[in-house]
């Protein structure tokens, strides 16, 4: 049995193989933007989860009898969802807004499995630290944050500006571990059958 993992997040992939497990990376093509729309008014966490469900979706009718996991993360900054900011303007803007500042950062889940779901959303409180202009120029500059939720990391350069998270930090990273080794968990399986 392999795991499929719906998305080409090189954080993900990496918690992953961290954690043992070599996954089959299969991102799916959605249209966000679309789904975005039809889920204006939604509560935040189901907007995130809706999208993983959306991801997971369509990598589970492609791979029957496999895991599947899709994930996606928005960030919650004074009650508004942040996606990917994009461009180096966008997370310079992004970054003063929230510099001293905190947010949460909400992480989607739905994994699949033989025509069983589980789906929750995470939620883990960012403190941003007080960062000077040149360096959140420097950090966009970087090329880093332009297709982070949140516009930052929490395992590389953005380490550097993360006063401090209550949470899950894989979660932050991309994908909660704990969470899917429970989700594992529900459908019979072991974390472990899953290590390579």
């Amino acid at each position: 049995m392999r795991l499929v993992l719906a998305s080409q997040s090189p954080s993900r992939l990496m918690l992953l193989r961290q954690g043992g497990v070599d996954p089959v990376v299969c991102p799916a093509d959605i249209d966000e933007d679309a789904l975005l729309a039809s889920l204006a008014g939604e509560p935040p966490a189901r907007v995130v989860t809706a999208l993983a469900r959306a991801k997971a979706e369509v990598v589970a009718a492609r791979n029957l009898g496999e895991v599947t996991v899709g994930c996606d993360s928005m960030l919650l900054l004074d009650g508004a969802l942040q996606g990917k900011p994009r461009t180096v303007e966008a997370t310079i803007e992004r970054w003063k807004a929230q510099r001293g500042n905190q947010a949460q950062l909400l992480t989607g889940h739905a994994v699949h499995y033989n025509g069983h779901w589980v789906e929750e959303t995470t939620s883990t409180t960012i403190r941003f630290g007080d960062v000077t202009d040149a360096d959140i120029e420097a950090y966009a500059r970087s090329g880093e944050p332009l297709q982070c939720a949140g516009a930052f990391t929490l395992e590389a350069l953005g380490s550097w500006f993360i006063d401090s998270i209550d949470g899950d930090p894989t979660s932050v990273i991309g994908l909660s571990m704990p969470l899917l080794r429970r989700a594992l968990n529900s459908f019979g399986l072991n974390a472990s059958a899953f290590w390579t």
